[in-house]
């Protein structure tokens, strides 16, 4: 049996003894490749989630209808619980022509700044759900790194 001395340059053949500052900077490169690769399927799910947003729904009567059941069953719940409002709808600011700016300054002309199904969301508000009282109020909801992120829609209703 040899014994291996930790104080001299000692070939090892093909295996090799890390030193610990070998070991934290491969422990630290490990780390920084799995943030990497998790940050790359978040960009890739963020991409194709905006791709899928980007196209407009078929919007038949049928699913209009649907829809606005689905929001009475919302609505009602949040009602209850004494809420005013409801977080109908959150996306990516690239769903809007101007990343956001519009909504996050109360520009009245927002709406004209939408694109895709955020934009057939403002229009069944304001076809179907305007009439009856109920308000939209679009906003920024997340500012990651200080910077706008996605935008919430919120339906609105009661005293203002």
């Amino acid at each position: 049996m040899s014994v291996v001395d930790l104080n001299k340059d000692t070939d090892l053949g093909d295996e090799s003894f890390m030193s610990a500052e070998d070991l934290r900077a491969y422990v630290r490169d490990m780390k920084k490749a799995q943030e990497d690769a998790s940050q790359k399927a978040a960009d890739a799910a963020r991409k194709a989630l905006i791709a899928k947003l980007a196209e407009p729904m078929d919007m038949t009567p049928e699913f209009v209808s649907e829809l606005k059941r689905n929001l009475v069953v919302r609505i009602r719940l949040a009602a209850e619980r004494g809420e005013k409002e409801l977080l109908v709808m959150r996306f990516p600011n690239a769903l809007c022509k101007d990343q956001g700016r519009a909504i996050n300054n109360d520009d009245p002309a927002w709406p004209d700044s939408l694109l895709g199904r955020p934009r057939q969301a403002f229009e069944l508000w304001r076809d179907h759900l305007k009439g009856a009282h109920y308000g939209l109020k679009a906003m920024v909801i997340e500012w990651p790194g200080g910077v706008m992120g996605d935008i919430g829609f919120f339906l609105t209703w009661g005293a203002k």
